[in-house]
C-alpha cells in the first residue's frame, strides 16, 4: 500500500516524478545523484566517479539506516538497488519489489508477485534487479513473466509472459532498456529449454522481436518470422537443437559505441556432451545483437561442445585499452579471462584467472580451447553397464571460476576486479532423455575446494596483459557483485556477512562492516543532499548452499536474512 505522507517527504514540494528518459539512462554512468540502470551504466563497468568517500576516510563509514525485507520469504538477496528522485527501488527473493525512502529507510510501497505452484527455479528464488523507464519500474518474476509497475504507487501497469514456467523457464536477471525497448533473456538451462532474447515496448509491454540463440530456431519481428539463428544442423546432430539449452539468464550489456546489445548464453542441454556431438552453437557463447531488430551481428563461442556446465553467460564489459583501442572483456565460467574486439567480437587473447585450470591447457590463437581429453567426463555408452561414464576431476567446478556475480572496471586504475572461486569437481556423465519440466542433466558431480585456507578470491586483473595485480583470499566462496569508485575503492561483500572496502591499487582491506547475513548482493553508491551513500543487500543464499556439495557443508552455518544496508560518513 502506498504511504502518501512518506512519498510527499521524498518528493521536493510534492511535485510529480519526472519521467526517466533514454538520455538519463545513457548518462547513468556519469550521473552521481541517481542510479537508473543495472551496472551503474549500460556498459556494466560498475564504476562511480564519486570520491567523497575515499581511501583516507572510508574507515569512518557508518550505517545511515537499514531496511528489513520482512516476512518468511528470504533466501538469497542478489539484487542491485536503483535510486531515483529520493526513492530506492530494490527487488527481493520470491519476486518482490520495494520502494523505500532513500533518506530514512521507510517503506513507501511493496509489490509481491503472485507466483503459481510448480515454479522451477534452478538456483534459488533470487532476483537480481529491475529497470526504470518513463514512469515505470520493470522486473522479471520466477514464473517467467515481466511486470511493469507504476513508480509512484507500485500498481501493475502491464505484465507479459516471457516463456512457459511449466517447461522449466524462469527469469531472475535485471532487464535492459535501450531506446524505449525493454530487453530480456530467460532462465532454465537445466531443463532443456531454448535460450532466447526478447524486446518489448517498455510503455505497453507489446512484444517487438524475439531471437532464439540456438541454431535452427527462427526469430520474429513485429509478429512475423524473420531469420533463422545459424544454420540448421551445422553444429548439432539430429533433433538435439530442439532442446539445446543456451539460456540467456544473466541479462545483457549495451555498447553505445557500436549500438550493440551483448549477451552471454548458457550451457547446452543436456550436460552429457556425448549426446550432442558438434560445437553446439550458439550455446556457451557471447552474442552481439541489433537492439532494434534482434538480428545477430556476431558471436564468439568460449567453450565448444561444452561438457562441464561452463555457461558463457558472464557479463561483457566494453572498455578502452591502454593503446586506445576499444575492446570487450569477459571473465568466463571456464576459468579464462577473454578480451574480444569491440567491433565484431573477434578473439584477441585469453588468460586463466583462477588456479589449476585443467579442462584445457590453453586457449589457442584462434580462440579455440586446447583440450585436455583426460579431464572431459566419459561417455556412459562406453561403460560396461552403460550407466555411468568415467569420473574425472575438472577445474574449475561447474559453478565456475566466476559465476553470475558481476565484476567491476576502474577508469582510474584501468583494472578489472573479478570475484572468483578456486574449486574443482568430480564429474561423470549418465544416460538421460528429455521430458518437459524435468531436469535434463545427464551428469553427476561433487564440488571440492582446492585449498585449505580459501575458496573465494577477489582479483585485480590488468586486461592489457592478463596479469593478476593482487588477490584478496576469502574462506567462503565469493557470490556477490563488485563496485569500484574514483575514490580509489573497491567494494565487495562476503558470505560471512561483511561488506568490505579495499584499496584499488594494493588490495589492502580498509573497512568492513558485519551486516548479519551473507552478502551476495551488488553494492552501489550515489550522492544525495551533498553526501555520498553506499548501499548493499544482505541475505545469504543462491546456488552455493543448494549445489555446492562439499563446499556447501563448509558454509552451512551461515544465516539467511533479508535487509538493505545504507552507509555514509558521519555529518
Amino acid at each position: 500500500m502506498l504511504k502518501a505522507a512518506l512519498l510527499t517527504t521524498v518528493l521536493s514540494g510534492g511535485a510529480a516524478l519526472a519521467n526517466v528518459t533514454e538520455e538519463m539512462i545513457a548518462n547513468d554512468a556519469t550521473t552521481t545523484n541517481q542510479i537508473v540502470t543495472n551496472g551503474l551504466g549500460r556498459d556494466l563497468q560498475r564504476f562511480s566517479p564519486l570520491e567523497m568517500v575515499n581511501k583516507e576516510n572510508v574507515g569512518q563509514l557508518v550505517p545511515a539506516w537499514v531496511f528489513s525485507m520482512g516476512g518468511e520469504k528470504q533466501r538469497g538477496q542478489e539484487t542491485q538497488p536503483l535510486i531515483y528522485d529520493g526513492v530506492m527501488y530494490v527487488t527481493g527473493s520470491y519476486s518482490r519489489l520495494y520502494a523505500i525512502d532513500a533518506r530514512t529507510g521507510e517503506e513507501l510501497w511493496q509489490y509481491d508477485a503472485r507466483l503459481p505452484e510448480g515454479i522451477l527455479p534452478c538456483c534459488d528464488v533470487v532476483n537480481r534487479g529491475a529497470a526504470i523507464w518513463n514512469d515505470k519500474i520493470i522486473f522479471g518474476t520466477l514464473d517467467a513473466r515481466l511486470v511493469a509497475l507504476d513508480l509512484k504507487t507500485g500498481k501493475a501497469v502491464w505484465r507479459d509472459e516471457i516463456a512457459d514456467y511449466k517447461a522449466g523457464y524462469s527469469y531472475t536477471a535485471a532487464p535492459l532498456i535501450v531506446n524505449g525497448l525493454v530487453i530480456t533473456g530467460n532462465s532454465g538451462g537445466e531443463f532443456g529449454v531454448v535460450g532466447e532474447m526478447q524486446a518489448r515496448n517498455a510503455d505497453t509491454g507489446e512484444l517487438v522481436w524475439t531471437r532464439p540463440v540456438i541454431e535452427g530456431h527462427t526469430g520474429t519481428l513485429n509478429g512475423e518470422e524473420t531469420t533463422m539463428t545459424g544454420t540448421l544442423n551445422a553444429s548439432w546432430e539430429g533433433d538435439a537443437w530442439k532442446t539445446g539449452g543456451g539460456a540467456t539468464w544473466m541479462g545483457a550489456s549495451y555498447n553505445a559505441e557500436t549500438d550493440t546489445v551483448i549477451v552471454g548464453t548458457g550451457n547446452p542441454s543436456p550436460w552429457n556432451s556425448h549426446l550432442r556431438p558438434g560445437d553446439n552453437l550458439y550455446a556457451a557463447s557471447r552474442i552481439g545483437l541489433d537492439p532494434a531488430t534482434g538480428e545477430i551481428k556476431w558471436h564468439f563461442q568460449t567453450t565448444p561442445n561444452e561438457g562441464w556446465d561452463f555457461d558463457g553467460v558472464n557479463e561483457v564489459v566494453p572498455f578502452t585499452a591502454t593503446d586506445g583501442t576499444r575492446q570487450l572483456a569477459t571473465a568466463d565460467r571456464n576459468g579464462f579471462f577473454y578480451i574480444l574486439n569491440e567491433a565484431d567480437g573477434g578473439f584477441v587473447r585469453a588468460t586463466p584467472f583462477v588456479e589449476q585450470v585443467n579442462w584445457a591447457s590453453e586457449i589457442g590463437t584462434d580462440g579455440v580451447p586446447v583440450w585436455n581429453v583426460a579431464n572431459r567426463p566419459g561417455d556412459p555408452a562406453a561403460a560396461a553397464d552403460g550407466a555411468k561414464g568415467e569420473t574425472v576431476f575438472a577445474v574449475p567446478g561447474f559453478l565456475g571460476g566466476k559465476n553470475w556475480m558481476p565484476m567491476a572496471y576502474s577508469q582510474k586504475t584501468e583494472l578489472f576486479y573479478v570475484p572468483s572461486n578456486e574449486w574443482g569437481m568430480d564429474i561423470w556423465n549418465e544416460p538421460i532423455s528429455y521430458k518437459k519440466g524435468a531436469a535434463y542433466l545427464g551428469a553427476g558431480f561433487t564440488i571440492k575446494p582446492l585449498f585449505e585456507d580459501h575458496i573465494g578470491a577477489l582479483k585485480a586483473i590488468d586486461p592489457n596483459t592478463g596479469e593478476i595485480k593482487w588477490t584478496y583470499k576469502n574462506a567462503a566462496p565469493l557470490w556477490g557483485g563488485v563496485m569500484t569508485t574514483a575514490g580509489g575503492l573497491v567494494f565487495a561483500g562476503t558470505p560471512e556477512g561483511f561488506l568490505k572496502a579495499f584499496d584499488d591499487e594494493t588490495g589492502e582491506e580498509l573497512w568492513s562492516f558485519q551486516t548479519g547475513s551473507g552478502v551476495v548482493g551488488q553494492p552501489v553508491t550515489w550522492e544525495m543532499d551533498g553526501q555520498q551513500y553506499v548501499a548493499v543487500a544482505s541475505g545469504w543464499g543462491g546456488a552455493v548452499p543448494l549445489w555446492g556439495g562439499e563446499v556447501a557443508k563448509k558454509v552451512n552455518y551461515l544465516n539467511q536474512g533479508g535487509s538493505i544496508w545504507v552507509f555514509k560518513l558521519p555529518n
